[in-house]
């Protein structure tokens, strides 16, 4: 049984997109317009963004997330080209999701670059001057960690499983979670701009509400999982509502990896930017064999991989 997962902001880097590109373009003009296409319809240079820029362009919000779901959905492309029978099962991590909702045929391509578009802008300006932002908490006991967070007034914003969670908040108490960080964990600071999964960003909730309300959406062709609660979601507007909700709202990355061990999931490949979701799921369940596409060099072995668990 496969599942085919697409990593959230922080995972991308400079210059992932250039061997994309490279093997698209050697193919013809279509990726060349259909990146441009969506270059107009984002405000963005996405292939310069994906080529040249360095790491603190592609740093900002409201420039990482649409070229992540591009770097998803570019991935799928040339793995799947347009035949997902294969695929049982996708999930994204945060931003991720929306990637996962056009490979399930919830949003169309077109529609999944506008809404990641809004979500990035608006996510961004309700961070600006909020003096917030999010440390990553390394190991300890998850209910000891989750406790230490709200005695400080912090949100565990991302449960990543395997003794990964994300602290969110004001920076003044951020700095005494590193000051005091609970038994058997390290504190890492984020370079993020705000406190995101959190009632800071109610205002983007508002603000991205009006648009999805506007999106054509269908039912699901493809299983897909919720980063809410880690639960299957068979309602295309229920997808599109829950991934609104979530921008202030935690990501419980860990649920969705048990619901895929649950589910009997066998194997998982990584879209790219590639390797952190794989990582995690390593660690949390080894049972699961891991694929991360990072580049048009592993294509071979991923159809291999994919042929091994697809369609079970």
């Amino acid at each position: 049984m496969l599942a085919v997962i697409s990593p959230g902001q922080g995972s991308q880097t400079p210059g992932f997109l250039t061997p994309w590109f490279e093997y698209f373009d050697a193919q013809g003009p279509f990726s060349a317009n259909l990146v441009a296409a969506w270059s107009e319809l984002s405000g963005l240079d996405l292939r310069h963004l994906g080529t040249l820029a360095d790491a603190d362009e592609i740093r900002d919000t409201a420039k990482a997330q649409p070229l992540l779901v591009l770097g998803g959905l570019t991935g799928v492309g040339a793995l799947f080209a347009g035949e997902a029978s294969a695929i049982s099962l996708v999930a994204g991590h945060s931003v991720g999701e929306i990637t996962a909702a056009a490979f399930a045929g919830v949003l169309s391509p077109d529609d999944a670059i506008s809404l990641v578009t809004a979500r990035g802008r608006e996510m961004a300006r309700a961070a600006s001057g909020s003096e917030s932002g999010m440390s990553a908490v390394l190991g300890g006991d998850r209910d000891l960690v989750v406790a230490h967070l709200k005695s400080l007034g912090l949100t565990a914003a991302n449960e990543n499983g395997a003794g990964q969670i994300v602290a969110a908040g004001s920076l003044d108490a951020l700095t005494k979670l590193s000051e005091s960080a609970p038994e058997g964990s390290r504190v890492r600071p984020l370079a993020v701009s705000g406190a995101f999964h959190t009632s800071v960003m109610a205002p983007a909730v508002s603000a991205l509400g009006s648009l999805a309300a506007t999106l054509q959406v269908s039912d699901p062709q493809i299983k897909i999982l919720s980063n809410k609660d880690g639960l299957l979601v068979s309602s295309g507007r229920e997808v599109l509502d829950r991934i609104v909700g979530q921008i202030a709202g935690p990501v419980r990355w860990d649920l969705c990896m048990q619901t895929m061990a649950d589910l009997g999931v066998t194997g998982v490949i990584e879209v790219p930017p590639a390797g952190t979701l794989v990582g995690l799921i390593k660690r949390a369940q080894p049972q699961i064999a891991t694929f991360a596409l990072k580049s048009p060099d592993d294509l071979d072995a991923a159809r291999a991989f994919v042929a091994e668990h697809g369609g079970k």
